[in-house]
């Protein structure tokens, strides 16, 4: 659905991992619309180059895509020096990029899925909050907004690596906050159940039964995710700092 977003973004530089797909995609889109230049960044570049020129014909706006491994962190760190160089510098950071692999069983877990889903997740998030954040500061200020997750809240053996990287990402927004404050506001937004192209592989009637339970008694539209997050980006949470909006649905 189309929505009208009551913020304005013009000439400011927004940066979101992960933002080719999903979650990402529409706030990238949200972004646009608002007079943003979006830098949309994921492993997988040929995605964010035709994830960038979709969203440049349907807004008009200034979408640029880069390529980010951001379990690495050498290529975080040479990614924030040219995103920054490359705009004159960031206004906006959204860490949105996260993934949660299926396992059999917990010993089931490899040491290279176990590092992958900390890298992805926590790992990358904070080196980049850590450079981008550092440099906002010095420029006057700036907005960083972490995507984590109902699972670093109520953590499932089917979820455990992933709900403890996003646990740590919590933690470490609280101490980015303290860090870069008062001048980089740092915020997470911990989203519940979402229906991105994930969800059309999950078991849908025991989907359908467990959404009864949510107050909502569905899962959320990926653009429903959209308004808590340019919130946090914008003056309108000036005094808004340290915190985790809860998204879910009431489930």
């Amino acid at each position: 659905m189309t929505q009208e977003w009551a913020f304005d973004f013009t000439d400011r530089t927004v940066v979101i991992t992960g933002g080719s797909r999903g979650l990402g995609y529409e706030m990238a889109r949200a972004f646009s619309s608002l007079g943003a230049h979006v830098v949309i960044a994921s492993r997988k570049l040929d995605a964010c180059e035709a994830a960038a020129a979709r969203i440049t014909e349907e807004t008009g706006g200034r979408v640029s895509p880069y390529a980010l491994q951001v379990t690495d962190w050498d290529q975080c760190t040479a990614f924030a020096q040219t995103v920054w160089d490359d705009r004159g510098g960031v206004d906006v950071l959204v860490n949105n990029a996260g993934s949660s692999p299926l396992y059999d069983s917990l010993t089931d877990i490899s040491e290279t899925l176990f590092d992958k889903v900390i890298g992805l997740n926590l790992k990358g998030p904070f080196r980049l909050s850590a450079l981008l954040g550092e440099r906002m500061v010095d420029a006057g200020g700036g907005a960083i907004v972490n995507i984590s997750s109902i699972a670093s809240q109520s953590p499932r053996p089917e979820t455990l690596p992933y709900a403890a990287a996003k646990a740590g990402l919590n933690a470490a927004t609280t101490a980015l906050a303290q860090a870069y404050g008062p001048s980089v506001r740092v915020n997470a937004v911990v989203p519940g159940t979402f229906l991105t192209d994930v969800s059309k592989h999950w078991d849908q009637d025991d989907f359908q039964e467990r959404a009864r339970t949510f107050a909502a008694q569905r899962g959320g539209e990926p653009d429903e995710i959209v308004g808590a997050v340019l919130y946090l980006s914008s003056p309108l949470a000036s005094y808004t700092t340290g915190a985790q909006l809860t998204v879910d649905g009431g489930a």
